[in-house]
């Protein structure tokens, strides 16, 4: 079975409706599994501890979440042009991996939400990207030839999937399209390199 380990944080939903449909879209590839978790928020004041499992959605990840998985896709609402901090802080805290190379060779995309049209979409995309590449990871992006990504009138990028959430955190079906295009695109990837 291959694992793809769909890592988000999202504070209002649209960014966990994004990640529900990256793994519909890894589901859709034969033997192919979605892990969804996420990260507890930060304190701005001190250091949080969090409960092990929230209230409810997806359960916190942890490291052995990112070393056993075999393909990865990370996604964060899109903070003045930025990853969120949770999702920053605990990237932060990988560097064990980063020295075993535990993520080195296996495929990675990403996927975010905005709250307006020109909030940062391509430039959060990027801001994640970083990291995975230190880590060694093979940065996948959305095919050229997804017709959704281009007809969309909202949200959808060749760098990842994204998600104008002005007025909604539904997602349109574009959006869906896309957010399924990267999920299968990476699962496709992860089985052919296993």
């Amino acid at each position: 079975m291959i694992n793809i380990l769909i890592l988000y944080y999202s504070r209002n939903g649209s960014t966990e409706n994004m990640a529900r449909q990256v793994g519909r879209g890894v589901e859709s590839v034969a033997d192919c599994e979605a892990i969804l978790r996420t990260v507890p928020n930060v304190s701005t004041t001190c250091e949080q501890i969090a409960d092990t499992i929230p209230e409810q959605g997806a359960p916190y990840a942890t490291l052995d979440d990112l070393k056993q998985c075999d393909g990865l896709a990370l996604g964060s609402p899109t903070h003045f042009g930025n990853m969120a901090s949770p999702l920053k802080y605990f990237l932060d805290g990988t560097s064990e991996l980063w020295f075993s190379g535990a993520l080195s060779g296996k495929p990675a995309g990403v996927f975010t939400s905005t709250s307006s049209m020109h909030g940062g979409q391509e430039s959060t995309l990027l801001s994640m990207m970083y990291p995975l590449m230190h880590h060694g990871m093979l940065i996948t992006s959305i095919p050229c030839n997804e017709i959704a990504l281009k007809e969309t009138g909202s949200g959808g990028t060749p760098y990842g999937p994204s998600h104008l959430s002005a007025d909604s955190n539904q997602l349109t079906e574009h959006e869906k399209i896309i957010c399924q295009a990267l999920g299968k695109r990476l699962a496709d990837i992860a089985s052919k390199l296993k």
